[in-house]
């Protein structure tokens, strides 16, 4: 079983004319993905929340970002670091963006297709935690 959530550090792959950094996206992620889309030119951290039934890869292309998430256990902050950062963010895994350089370019693969009026989800941290108290400590 997938864990909830996981940090990743990318392979590195230098050649005599680039360095690549291949993602096989079956050692990665345990679904299959219906959308792709980048954030680019941040101006402000993204808007936290988690998801009922959306699964996320996401991938830190160029830059720097920082991540805050809770898997079930009170809020975390990672630093990701182009481009060998990635993270899996499973359903009711709270998650925020913040602090990215300008250059920042953050990839994102998702288990759904873009929904305008979000359904699934959770944008208000107490109604999470109240969610995720009954999901992850019955």
């Amino acid at each position: 079983m997938k864990p909830r959530f996981q940090l990743f550090e990318l392979q590195k792959i230098p050649t005599s004319k680039f360095l690549m950094n291949p993602v096989e996206l079956k050692e990665y992620i345990d679904f299959e993905v219906k959308r792709v889309y980048f954030i680019t030119q941040p101006v402000e951290d993204s808007g936290a929340h988690c998801h009922t039934d959306e699964k996320e890869f996401f991938i830190l292309i160029q830059g720097t970002c920082d991540a805050s998430i809770d898997r079930g256990n009170g809020l975390e902050e990672f630093s990701l670091q182009a481009p060998t950062s990635a993270l899996y963010v499973a359903e009711y895994v709270w998650h925020q963006f913040k602090n990215f350089s300008p250059d920042a370019i953050l990839l994102a693969l998702s288990s759904t297709n873009y929904d305008p009026v979000r359904h699934g989800y959770i944008e208000n941290y107490e109604d999470y935690l109240k969610r995720r108290d009954s999901i992850f400590h019955p």
